[in-house]
């Protein structure tokens, strides 16, 4: 008998989009499957609206407001498939992503199994376009790590990966204290203690991007800590598995973009990460971004590139969303 997955959907203020998801889950070609749905204190009809789908079997759960990792660890709790993967409720899967990725991972209790990803945009999946990345192949789970973070922008974002049921327990469950970048300390943690990543290719998940309330938007003191906890921690957890210079510099790298990024605010942390970058010996990673940020810092610099930036900003040009930014093959932007 084939394997039972556990498909584990946090979902807070999703109306518009968890309908979608749901079904795209409920669509997959893998039939022992099981969908669990935890709303997060929803203010919206999120909750109503998943609640449509329990007569196909769909299995609801609501709690108080505590936030993504919460949800998500009250759906595992709640599971019970020897394989899971957790998606966000504003995504679409493929619907042979189950079952490509089962076939790919071949029953492992210790591989990993990812897939190819794109963006798309307005709820128009017409726009969608593959992100490529150099780690579409089969790789040892370190060498995913640092080959993905070279350039500072790895995809991690949860619906890419499917992982047995052990490693997670092996592993822990979510971050509860992180809000942002949550994903980026918990995967790297996952892939830490797996052997390899096994990919899964012809069957991408389908990332909704431009979302005016996603927690990837949000710059407050809070978030920026939480992403700062994120960043460090996985950092930690890479450098003690070893991997010598090329994980340093992969680590340094990171920590570079995290500066990039909130500069010129928060210049406690700034300076803590800048610290950290030096001790690891440096970051070859440059500043890059849009056009007219590249003119004005290869004028007067990147730090008052970025201070025009944000003045840009306060009066009405929008920026991009930290840590979930567009890809480039090769590149990276601001």
């Amino acid at each position: 008998m084939s394997s039972l997955v556990s498909i584990l959907i946090p979902c807070y203020n999703a109306a518009q989009y968890v309908s979608q998801g749901i079904e795209s889950a409920l669509a997959q070609t893998w039939q022992n499957k099981e969908i669990i749905v935890v709303d997060d204190g929803s203010c919206a009809q999120s909750l109503a609206i998943a609640r449509q789908f329990e007569d196909k079997g769909v299995q609801v759960l609501s709690q108080q407001n505590r936030g993504a990792s919460a949800a998500r660890n009250r759906a595992f709790h709640a599971s019970k498939g020897k394989y899971v993967k957790f998606f966000d409720a504003d995504d679409v899967l493929h619907p042979r992503l189950l079952e490509a990725q089962m076939a790919r991972i071949g029953g492992s209790v210790t591989a990993v199994a990812s897939s190819s990803w794109g963006r798309f945009y307005n709820n128009d999946l017409s726009t969608f376009q593959l992100s490529y990345e150099s780690v579409w192949r089969d790789m040892d789970a370190r060498d995913w790590l640092v080959e993905a973070w070279m350039n500072a922008r790895p995809m991690m974002q949860p619906a890419i990966f499917l992982m047995p049921r052990s490693l997670v327990e092996s592993r822990g469950l979510w971050n509860e204290s992180l809000s942002v970048v949550d994903d980026f300390e918990f995967f790297t943690r996952i892939l830490c203690g797996a052997t390899e990543v096994r990919f899964a290719a012809d069957a991408p998940v389908y990332y909704r991007s431009g979302l005016p309330f996603s927690l990837s938007r949000r710059a407050n003191r809070k978030a920026v800590e939480s992403a700062y906890k994120s960043v460090s921690l996985a950092t930690s957890c890479l450098l003690d598995r070893g991997g010598g210079r090329s994980a340093r510099k992969a680590c340094a790298n990171i920590l570079q973009d995290f500066i990039y990024t909130y500069y010129p605010e928060h210049s406690d942390l700034l300076e803590k990460v800048a610290r950290r970058v030096g001790d690891l010996g440096g970051s070859d990673l440059p500043p890059t971004g849009t056009r007219p940020f590249e003119q004005l810092r290869d004028i007067f610099g990147w730090k008052v590139a970025k201070r025009i930036q944000r003045a840009a900003y306060w009066v009405g040009y929008k920026p991009r969303p930290p840590f979930a930014r567009p890809r480039t093959r090769g590149a990276n932007a601001t």
